[in-house]
């Protein structure tokens, strides 16, 4: 079977398994331009959206479009009934199935108020707890100087307003159904809180360790969206997800522990990269000599693709070309960040075998790279099926520009589901669990920040290293 006939029955089934006839459908006028027009194929814009593709995919309830303007937050302490008041206190009793401590949310004082009737004093008591369950149920428990290398940015709090949480819980008398709605939709939640139940009170560690993870999904959007990417950096594998079900898994290639372990992040796939070049970092070409070795060396140059350039001020630029050597292989994804990771394919496939597979310098190396790359091309409106073949097989440097922005997360989660949907014990490969079961057995952090003061390591990413 040839390449492209390889491509087509591969990677573009995965899209039409996901978009159905949506994904199926020619961009009509869409054609590729001729192949010596390198400036406008270079940096392909997204191809015009069709009719049923907002249907087929709407948008993530995080985006700024659907938000729309915010109102002003109304007051957060607010009258409770006798009969509010008794629901707040029978749902903090029963919090730990969430995870969570009965004990941070002043149950004792909350009865005694409950016992004298209506009073100032009840009303601020329920109201100041119904906001901390608020914060830990939708924002997570955990402070953020225990997230460590976490730089997530949660919708959350703009979309479920504690002011308005309160409003509904009170107006209409369901405190429970209120909170319990804060809960992630992610499947493997409701799995942990599960595993949770069965788990017997004497082994405390394993149910700490299922808290810290329960907690960890509440640190991301509670809606993940429809299509997105997720990939559980200890388990070394990475989710094509639709409607919260896996289309397909990749096996993948994380950072190594230390300074250039994988960060905590979630943004947006832009576009894909078909036969990309690699701008070889400066640690490279000057502090391993790789810039002389170029110049001096033609040959060998030209074997592993490089292109170097000398300027006037006698400072070397080393670009690797796309081709069977390139570092980053056959495609990456376009998702800028100020920590410069993105995923990418590479030429070192036979690392996929290993088990231990942190071994890179940040970037998230991914097994089926091309595949993907493609799947997501189209899903994203920027080619058709047959564009996408000849744009991988060209061999040519070709920037895809998607119309729908694609959802990426990179989490780190030491309890959970494994692809084979099996509940699963990961290696806590950068040692973030510490900090994290510990806040567990500190009292709750009140008038708590959002601030991430964690520092961003911008990696001068090799992806050469083997490990």
């Amino acid at each position: 079977m040839t390449l492209r006939a390889h491509l087509l029955a591969g990677g573009i089934a995965a899209a039409l398994a996901i978009g159905g006839g949506v994904a199926a459908q020619e961009p009509g006028a869409e054609d590729l331009r001729p192949a010596d027009q390198q400036e406008e194929r270079a940096a392909r814009p997204p191809a015009k959206a069709e009719a049923g593709f907002d249907e087929a995919f709407p948008r993530m309830i995080s985006d700024p479009v659907v938000q729309g303007d915010l109102d002003p937050p109304g007051p957060l302490v607010r009258p409770w009934t006798i009969a509010n008041a008794e629901s707040l206190v029978a749902f903090i009793e029963g919090i730990a199935r969430e995870g969570l401590d009965p004990a941070d949310y002043d149950l004792a004082a909350l009865r005694t108020a409950l016992r004298s009737g209506p009073s100032e004093e009840l009303d601020a008591l329920a109201s100041r707890n119904f906001v901390w369950l608020v914060e830990d149920l939708r924002d997570g428990r955990t402070p953020m100087d225990a997230r460590k290398q976490w730089f997530v940015v949660d919708p959350d709090r703009d979309i479920f307003r504690t002011p308005d949480l309160l409003e509904t819980a009170l107006e209409t008398g369901d405190i429970a159904g209120t909170l319990e709605a804060l809960n992630p939709t992610y499947p493997d939640y409701a799995r942990l809180r599960d595993e949770l139940a069965a788990t017997p009170p004497d082994d405390a560690a394993k149910r700490k360790l299922i808290r810290a993870n329960m907690d960890r999904w509440r640190w991301l959007p509670r809606d993940l969206g429809r299509l997105y990417l997720i990939t559980n950096v200890p388990e070394y594998q990475l989710r094509l997800t639709v409607g919260d079900k896996t289309l397909k898994t990749y096996r993948t290639i994380v950072g190594k522990p230390g300074r250039t372990a994988t960060p905590q992040l979630a943004e947006m796939v832009e576009g894909v990269v078909f036969n990309p070049t690699w701008t070889v970092p400066q640690s490279i070409v000057r502090g391993e000599g790789l810039g002389q070795r170029v110049l001096s060396d033609p040959a060998w140059a030209r074997a592993k693709g490089y292109k170097a350039t000398r300027g006037a001020n006698g400072y070397i630029t080393v670009v690797q070309q796309p081709g069977p050597t390139n570092s980053l292989g056959r495609v990456k994804l376009e998702m800028p960040n100020p920590h410069a990771i993105f995923f990418h394919d590479t030429p070192s496939r036979h690392l996929f075998a290993q088990d231990d597979r942190a071994l890179s310098h940040g970037c998230i190396r991914t097994e089926g790279a091309l595949e993907l790359g493609m799947t997501l091309a189209i899903l994203g409106k920027g080619a058709s099926r047959d564009e996408a073949v000849e744009i991988s097989t060209s061999g040519e440097y070709t920037k895809v520009m998607i119309e729908r922005h694609i959802p990426a997360y990179i989490t780190y989660f030491t309890y959970g589901t494994n692809v084979e949907g099996e509940m699963t014990e990961f290696e806590d490969i950068y040692d973030r669990d510490a900090p994290v079961l510990a806040s567990l057995d500190e009292p709750r952090v009140r008038n708590r920040t959002d601030v991430i003061d964690d520092e961003v390591i911008v990696i001068e990413n090799d992806p050469r290293d083997e490990g």
